[in-house]
């Protein structure tokens, strides 16, 4: 049995900041804006970075391999057999599954990049914070000094500062032309659904951790990151839930339909109850979870998948989602990275049939997806596993930050709707990027959360 050592409570940005100072590879799965708890680890006993074509495993003590074979079977070897523990998690893989693994595991040929298609850390103790009780343990074989360190730690994020500038690709033309390549396909029957996603880049100076300090507070969801891993630092904001599995029970949590927050409490209103009834909106939530259903059936026990929510709204900081809940049993011969592979990427960012969609979508985005809807989470040495599906999510590396926003089309998708759909689901960026100045001021020790 892993051990466990209770701390004083401490924040999770503060404690991020102070386990990134003094060790490699750490990573943040943050939970404290709608979720329960904060999973804050580094120094992985073993690194796996997979391109492509093979998988890199880099250990602790310097030992470095390289292996052609299938990368979630190398990911199931390095857990091991199952181990019991501390719940959530007190040790295992963190890090994140990018769309183009999800195409290549779905059978299609991605173009190489430059950037991992998969890397995660395999660690063996966590710092976990609940939120709800206001409690902080060590599980796990942590470090004996980690407890004084966190104690006694100033670390806080540096300075950063942002271009105003942005590049966003497709403009409203090009945009324009790929709706019409999509309405094509969908007047002849190729799909039902396509998501199509633009691009947003900015130039950037400095340390990530304070973009993220600042962005978490105004646009994190519960299923929030930050991993400093190899492809550079990703940042995730994401409030949707692409998996997850604990004793036995899988559950996936599909977001299909968006509306703005007002500052009005009645236009507020009025937007939730819109999206509530919206004819549309419902049609692609069933889509999808119809979609998601099937995904989830392969790993699962037989007559054990079902639908306990549909059309449920969740409300954040920015935005109104329509949310449903598909749930079943993982069958006895499969497991976490079963499930991954089956279901990866999540349909909710893909379309449906999936398999076409991800075609159209290949041929018309202009740059692979890279992390952004692929997933980010943990598999426990327990077998338990949590992920999200990352949207809201920043891609640090090489001096710029690439975040993106999309939306599903159907057949009755207006295109000035849906171009309008991707620039407010993109507003919560913006406004971290035109709030640099108070970024700024919170890295130098100023409180603006």
């Amino acid at each position: 049995m892993a051990e466990t050592k209770n701390l004083a409570y401490i924040e999770p940005l503060r404690a991020f900041a102070a386990l990134r100072e003094a060790m490699p590879h750490a990573v943040w799965l943050d939970g404290e804006q709608g979720g329960q708890y904060s999973i804050v680890t580094a120094a992985p006993r073993l690194l796996l970075v997979y391109d492509g074509q093979r998988t890199v495993g880099t250990a602790d003590d310097g030992t470095v391999w390289t292996s052609a074979e299938d990368p979630l079977a190398l990911l199931a070897e390095a857990l091991g057999p199952t181990q019991q523990g501390p719940a959530p998690f007190f040790g295992g893989a963190i890090g994140y599954f990018s769309y183009e693994l999800g195409r290549r595991l779905q059978g299609q040929t991605p173009p190489l990049t430059q950037s991992p298609e998969m890397a995660v850390g395999l660690y063996d103790w966590a710092l976990v914070i609940d939120h709800q009780a206001g409690t902080a343990t060590l599980n796990g074989n942590a470090p004996s000094h980690l407890p004084r360190l966190l104690a006694q730690t100033t670390a806080q994020p540096g300075a950063w500062q942002v271009d105003q500038r942005v590049e966003a690709i497709p403009d409203s033309a090009d945009y324009a032309r790929a709706f019409d390549r999509i309405k094509h396909y969908l007047r002849d029957g190729d799909c039902y659904q396509v998501n199509l996603a633009r691009q947003f880049r900015r130039r950037f100076q400095g340390d990530p951790l304070g973009v993220y300090a600042q962005f978490r507070g105004l646009a994190g969801g519960p299923f929030s990151a930050y991993l400093d891993l190899p492809g550079g630092p990703v940042l995730s904001g994401s409030p949707e839930r692409f998996l997850k599995l604990r004793d036995g029970v899988v559950e996936t949590r599909p977001i299909k339909g968006t509306r703005r927050r007002s500052s009005d409490p009645e236009e507020d209103a009025r937007l939730a109850q819109a999206l509530l009834s919206s004819e549309k909106d419902r049609a692609e939530n069933v889509m999808i979870v119809d979609l998601l259903r099937n995904d989830i059936s392969r790993a699962c026990a037989i007559g054990s998948v079902s639908v306990p929510q549909l059309f449920a709204l969740e409300s954040y900081a920015t935005v109104h989602h329509m949310v449903s809940v598909v749930t079943g049993r993982i069958a006895p011969e499969h497991n976490a990275t079963d499930l991954l592979r089956d279901c990866l990427p999540g349909g909710s960012i893909t379309g449906a049939p999936k398999f076409r969609a991800m075609e159209i979508i290949a041929e018309l985005e202009h740059a692979p997806r890279g992390v952004y809807c692929g997933a980010i989470g943990y598999i426990g040495y327990d077998g338990a596993m949590d992920t999200n599906i990352a949207i809201r999510t920043i891609n640090a590396r090489d001096g710029w930050l690439d975040y993106r926003a999309g939306g599903g089309l159907v057949y009755d998708s207006e295109c000035s709707a849906e171009f309008a759909e991707t620039e407010f689901k993109a507003a919560a960026f913006v406004d971290v990027m035109i709030k640099s100045t108070a970024g700024r001021k919170q890295a130098q020790g100023e409180k603006n959360e």
